[in-house]
């Protein structure tokens, strides 16, 4: 007969410590740049921004207008429920510091604003719903509302905008001008 003892070593306190830090407490709905085979993924994928782990698609529950705008053709989900088209992405859970960089990533919530909201998943043949955090532009030029919506994003999609990344953009332009409503703005 084998006796074994339960054996309490460094590596096994510092792989708890790494598990409870690391604990995914959010879900994330990205609609754009950030969705597997975007140009943005790598933030979700680098362990340095901290966990991520895909969950699922979904699709909002709510209609909103999903855009391309500006010379760098980004991606935005104008809040402005009920118009436009029920917007498909991926959920991912997130741990806080993931949640922190997207964050810095969406410029939240100077730009960009965080909430919650509902999205569906298809399960088999049965469709429920989650609450996700979602990066909404919320003042926006209404002008915006008379692009053309999609209702899934992808940067080599149809619609022949390609996005441009950060380091091949004009450090000097001021994009957020084009789609951003200010005080001053009518």
């Amino acid at each position: 007969m084998i006796k074994t003892a339960n054996v309490v070593t460094h590596s096994n306190i510092r792989q708890f410590i790494v598990h409870v830090v690391r604990k995914m407490t959010h879900q994330v709905f990205v609609y754009g740049t950030l969705k597997r085979n975007e140009p943005n993924h790598y933030w979700l994928s680098n362990p340095e921004n901290g966990a991520s782990k895909f969950v699922t698609n979904g699709i909002t529950k709510t209609k909103y207008p999903l855009i391309i705008a500006t010379r760098y053709n980004i991606p935005f989900l104008l809040y402005s429920p009920g118009n436009g088209a029920n917007v498909q992405g991926e959920i991912y859970q997130v741990d806080d510091k993931m949640l922190s960089n997207l964050d810095v990533l969406e410029d939240h919530p100077k730009f960009y604003v965080r909430e919650v909201d509902d999205i569906q998943i298809q399960k088999g043949n049965e469709t429920s719903a989650t609450k996700c955090w979602v990066y909404f532009l919320k003042t926006f030029k209404p002008e915006l509302l008379k692009k053309p919506t999609i209702s899934n994003y992808s940067s080599s999609g149809p619609h022949g905008l390609v996005y441009s990344e950060r380091c091949n953009r004009d450090p000097s332009y001021d994009y957020w001008k084009e789609v951003k409503h200010s005080q001053g703005d009518c």
